[in-house]
């Protein structure tokens, strides 16, 4: 896996679990979601920005997802971002979910394809200049 071009820091708080005291698992989703958030963030790109004013949203197209081993609450995580491959309207993401104190051992690992559609007829449509820019720079191709 390549390296991460973003992390971002979470904590588990009683809400994230379930009644075994673990992660409940659709919250590794909100966990991986937000991390792309935050990276798009970091980019200085609003999503509401793309929606509102170029008429584009940001949907997935796919997703696969390993549970290795449980998260459970009070534990401090990082979600790492990954670009596996950028397409014209699309970008493959590897991300994994670890506690901080075991950084190299993942309790979860996603492969996400997330596609940018036209918010008129939710068709794909070219990604915005901003990601081609900002990715050519950090050596990622299409």
């Amino acid at each position: 896996m390549s390296k991460p071009i973003f992390t971002w820091s979470v904590r588990v708080y009683y809400e994230d679990t379930d009644a075994s005291g673990v992660v409940y698992h659709a919250n590794y989703l909100k966990y991986f979601e937000r991390a792309r958030t935050e990276w798009l963030r970091a980019l200085g790109v609003s999503q509401q920005n793309l929606r509102g004013v170029k008429d584009v949203v940001f949907t997935v197209a796919n997703l696969e997802i390993d549970f290795l081993r449980p998260a459970r609450l009070d534990d401090a995580l990082t979600v790492t971002v990954v670009i596996e491959q950028l397409r014209r309207a699309s970008l493959m993401f590897s991300q994994t979910l670890s506690r901080d104190t075991e950084p190299d051992s993942p309790l979860s690992k996603a492969r996400v394809r997330v596609g940018c559609v036209d918010m008129e007829n939710f068709k794909p449509c070219p990604l915005p200049d901003v990601f081609s820019e900002y990715l050519a720079t950090h050596g990622v191709s299409a």
